[in-house]
């Protein structure tokens, strides 16, 4: 029986809204261990912003991180998946465009991430992708 992605995307994702500042963001990621935001406007997804971004986009481009707004880290380019399309189908679609998260929408509205880890521990939990995806980090 084909999977869908609700079985195993991770719901009720974080969002902040474009204007939030680098700094802002960098400590929600810290306080709740997360790895990326979704950055919506009222509540549509607008993009999605990694730790990653941060550094590479903001960060280095030595911009005051307090100044600076996700709007200008964030991906906007985005490939998205809704709840009820195929495991299959979002593998496919994250193969194809070399991401690791997708966001999940709902009639325009963001619903959860479907994450590379999510996968691993769905089809392989055995995996080092899979033992890397549950482990804690070190503080």
């Amino acid at each position: 029986m084909p999977q869908h992605v609700s079985d195993i995307m991770t719901g009720h994702p974080t969002t902040v809204g474009p204007q939030t500042s680098v700094t802002a963001v960098a400590r929600i990621m810290r306080d709740q261990d997360l790895g990326a935001v979704l950055v919506t406007d009222g509540d549509r997804l607008r993009g999605l912003v990694t730790d990653r971004d941060l550094v590479v986009r903001s960060l280095a481009e030595g911009g005051d991180p307090e100044e600076s707004t996700v709007s200008g880290a964030c991906s906007d380019d985005l490939v998205i998946v809704a709840p009820d399309d195929d495991l299959d189908r979002a593998i496919g679609l994250m193969r194809e465009h070399a991401v690791r998260r997708i966001p999940v929408v709902d009639h325009g509205r963001p619903v959860g991430i479907l994450s590379l880890g999510d996968l691993a521990m769905e089809r392989d939990p055995e995996s080092a992708l899979g033992d890397i995806s549950v482990a804690r980090p070190n503080d």
